[in-house]
């Protein structure tokens, strides 16, 4: 029976390691306050500084945001992971197609 529960016990605090990452890119502020040593103010500046390079590369480039030191950030990183930046609201926007008149029909433009 013990051997049985171990490998269980092994794959359930994997999946809430796993769930416990807090994704730069998409964090909201409450997320990141919930984040030891991160409060509204660091919170915040965490978002001003996504926004303002469009959004996280790397987690490592955490340590460009104002208050965010070597020793917090070394705390931090294992809570940490950077997934794509949110696609920009309304998304891309398709090209309408031309279309030219030739004779009194209209023909594809180019």
């Amino acid at each position: 029976m013990k051997i049985l529960l171990l490998p269980a016990l092994a794959l359930a605090f994997v999946a809430q390691v796993a769930a416990a990452t807090v994704n730069l890119n998409t964090a909201t502020k409450d997320e990141l306050v919930a984040l030891n040593g991160i409060g509204p103010a660091k919170a915040q500046a965490i978002i001003d500084y996504r926004t303002q390079h469009g959004g996280f590369k790397s987690v490592e480039e955490l340590k460009d945001v104002k208050g965010i030191g070597a020793k917090r950030f070394e705390k931090l990183k294992p809570e940490l992971t950077v997934g794509s930046p949110p696609a920009a609201k309304g998304g891309p926007q398709a090209k309408p197609a031309k279309a030219v008149a030739v004779n009194g029909e209209i023909k594809a433009g180019k």
